[in-house]
């Protein structure tokens, strides 16, 4: 299997999802159905890999071998991972991870010379960060905005170096837990790119002097400094890192779909308001949740001093 050769290639710990757990592979491939792309051959690695089990997706990049570079046909993959039956009950929760010593190199620098030009260099941009709305009418959300908006929590492994646009996939998750040998960096200004779009995560999730820093140098920081600035959420020794992930997943698996998806969509929602709107916008989900199956159930389980038996 070209997951387990990859890994081998570059010794690295195989999950435990892909050690002895055969399970049958969702989707994995070079695009997102309907896009253009060459077809793969069976002796090239897949650039993702997805399983999933007990409610918990499991989203591999799938292409050490190129640092996880989010190549134009890396990212419509894991858009294709992320969007599969994102609607479902059956999903709870989404882990991204990644073979290989290096998270995500971030862009394919090779995509954006002048050879490919502009309308490429736009498509491979907006594939990654922008909302794009087509003549029909019909709303696609791109990856990084796919992660703010799925319904499900997704939580980002990181063991390695994830660096521009792979730290942006960081910063976009929910949740990210990190093994004490990551470090995260936005090098674009070294190459005289500058990290623009990755600044649009960062700028979000750590304080404005310490993102300008990261820009305006291209220094790497460690783990344990993004965790201090708020750009993860765990560190963990290595060892540690794929139990402590699964715990939370599992944890968060074992809730309502419902409940969690309203809760997740009203965080963000309120988060750039004002405190009055926050707490109008909130007062209402509160309301909504109530009138939620799950959201009674809760509290009748709680009152009868039973475990609540969830819809979904």
């Amino acid at each position: 299997m070209a997951v387990v050769a990859g890994l081998r290639a570059f010794g690295a710990k195989r999950p435990s999802w892909l050690r002895g757990n055969p399970w049958a592979p969702l989707s994995a491939g070079f695009c997102s159905p309907g896009s253009a792309g060459p077809a793969r051959s069976e002796s090239e690695p897949r650039l993702t890999s997805m399983r999933q089990q007990d409610g918990i997706r499991n989203i591999v990049l799938s292409n050490p071998k190129k640092r996880n570079a989010l190549s134009l046909a890396v990212l419509k993959s894991l858009r294709s991972d992320i969007l599969h039956k994102a609607e479902s009950e059956d999903l709870k929760v989404i882990i991204i991870s990644a073979e290989g010593p290096v998270f995500s190199s971030g862009h394919d620098l090779k995509e954006l010379t002048d050879a490919q030009g502009r309308d490429y260099h736009t498509e491979v941009f907006q594939t990654c960060s922008e909302v794009r709305v087509y003549t029909q009418g019909l709303l696609t959300r791109e990856v990084m905005m796919l992660l703010r908006n799925h319904p499900v929590p997704i939580i980002a492994m990181v063991n390695g170096l994830a660096t521009a646009a792979g730290c942006q996939l960081v910063a976009s998750c929910d949740i990210a837990v990190a093994s004490d040998k990551s470090s995260f960096a936005t090098p674009g200004v070294n190459v005289g790119l500058f990290c623009s779009t990755p600044a649009v995560a960062l700028g979000r999730a750590v304080p404005r002097k310490v993102a300008l820093e990261m820009l305006f140098t291209g220094e790497p920081i460690s783990a344990q400094e993004a965790l201090r600035h708020g750009l993860i959420s765990k560190v963990v020794p290595e060892e540690q890192l794929e139990e402590e992930t699964m715990r939370i997943a599992k944890k968060i698996a074992s809730l309502s779909r419902s409940v969690v998806a309203l809760g997740k969509a009203t965080f963000y929602k309120q988060l750039p308001q004002d405190l009055r709107t926050a707490y109008f916008l909130a007062s209402q989900a509160m309301v909504d949740n109530l009138a939620l199956q799950d959201g009674q159930e809760g509290i009748e389980a709680f009152i009868q001093k039973r475990k609540p038996i969830w819809s979904h």
